[in-house]
């Protein structure tokens, strides 16, 4: 089969290599559509090559022993562990199963595929991180809640699900994307949008000012998808100072700006993929990340389903995997804006 290997540049090579098999509690899907994320580059800048591909949208080839909920045939898509073999820049991938998901029939291969990590991020820093109600324990008091970097993949995922939650007033901070953003939120429950093209100073008035209108006085959580270009800086001004939470989403920067009143965490995607801590297990808590991720995949396939969830907007990039050097470049570059690059891996050369 055809593997995309991504390394520092990016520089993108496409290598013929075998098929892998499934292991235990693994399944291996024949990939129509990956997915691309900005960690798709950053990380072989730091790190070797590798295929850092982790969205999968595709077709059940086989299963490994212990599979209970798929078999061959079945349209899926699923989050490959990050930095393991057999990633998504390929003909065929690797996906534990319970951060592999049924994509109903009305959901094309192109949406899948922009779901997997970038709608579980969003879910593991509303959830797991500050601690929000979740979608079937939806709250009935005004929770304030802002969002900055509101039209990228996580950001936007992250107000569908806190409107699930019945989250509100969602203050979301977006820039050329800021459209999209609207027919996201809910004027009627106190949502608006703040453009960060204003200026720093700005946006704190503006989300100050966005707080007066819905009524309320204080804001106590923040989802930070940018996590850089003052994004906490200016999160920190308006933050509450009494049981405030921020959650950010870059690992290893330096956020000493926070003040110590705010509870501050970053929010790590790969935790799906992780047991509980040493501490947890010897306290006896058997479950963890893993769990967390199986529940919220199926989440996102029953609201597939019934049409109250849905995938972020998407760009096929040309060329299958041949394509992913020029979309990893754009990523880089910051070409796109409130779209996720796709690749349609049967159009490889």
């Amino acid at each position: 089969m055809k593997e995309a290997i991504v390394a520092k540049g990016p520089k993108v090579t496409i290598h013929d290599v075998p098929i892998p098999k499934p292991g235990p509690s693994q399944v291996l899907i024949k990939v129509v559509y990956s997915g691309s994320n900005p960690k798709d580059w950053k990380r072989p800048q730091i790190g070797e090559p590798h295929n850092s591909g982790d969205d999968i949208a595709g077709i059940v080839e086989a299963v490994g022993d212990g599979v209970l909920e798929f078999k061959k045939g079945d349209r899926v898509a699923a989050f490959h562990e990050m930095m393991a073999p057999h990633g998504s820049f390929a003909e065929y991938a690797i996906a534990w199963d319970y951060t592999t998901f049924h994509l109903p029939g009305q959901t094309s291969f192109e949406e899948g595929a922009s779901i997997p990590l970038a709608a579980m991020t969003a879910a593991v820093g509303l959830y797991m991180r500050m601690g929000l109600p979740e979608p079937w324990n939806a709250t009935t008091t005004p929770t304030p809640l802002i969002v900055y970097g509101a039209s990228g993949a996580v950001g936007a995922y992250a107000i569908k699900l806190a409107k699930l939650s019945n989250i509100h007033p969602i203050i979301a901070v977006a820039g050329r994307g800021a459209a999209f953003v609207e027919s996201l939120i809910d004027r009627k429950k106190g949502d608006t949008i703040v453009d960060y093209r204003n200026g720093d100073s700005a946006v704190v008035t503006g989300i100050q000012e966005a707080l007066k209108k819905a009524g309320t006085k204080e804001v106590k959580y923040a989802f930070d998808a940018v996590s850089e270009h003052n994004s906490f800086q200016n999160i920190s001004q308006v933050l509450s100072k009494h049981g405030s939470k921020i959650t950010l989403v870059l690992p290893g920067k330096d956020f000493s700006a926070i003040p110590n009143h705010i509870e501050k965490s970053t929010t790590m995607v790969g935790s799906v993929h992780m047991d509980p801590s040493e501490g947890k297990a010897k306290a006896g808590i058997i479950t963890g990340g893993k769990e967390f991720g199986y529940v919220f995949f199926r989440l996102f396939s029953r609201g597939l389903q019934q049409g109250w969830f849905s995938g972020h907007p998407h760009e096929v990039v040309p060329g299958g995997l041949n394509g992913v050097e020029k979309g990893l470049a754009n990523l880089k570059e910051g070409v796109n804006s409130a779209t996720k690059y796709v690749f349609k891996i049967e159009d490889t050369k």
